[in-house]
């Protein structure tokens, strides 16, 4: 049996914003918390995101409203 590992994509900040359904001010509000990923440098003035990172985030905020914390 074969386990194959997508490779984790970079997502520029429109995406991680359609993806995460917060605000750009949001997004960088909850960086400077330790509360979301941080953005990889990928020219002086370019920033991404590891998607993988993303994802879990997400996951971790499905788990959090299942058992019934709050954000």
């Amino acid at each position: 049996m074969s386990t194959t590992t997508t490779p984790p994509r970079l997502l520029r900040l429109p995406e991680v914003i359609r993806t995460t359904g917060l605000a750009r001010s949001s997004i960088y509000d909850l960086i400077r918390l330790g509360r979301f990923p941080a953005p990889v440098p990928l020219t002086a003035t370019a920033r991404a995101w590891r998607s993988d990172e993303v994802d879990n985030w997400i996951a971790q905020r499905i788990a959090a409203r299942d058992e019934g914390r709050a954000a």
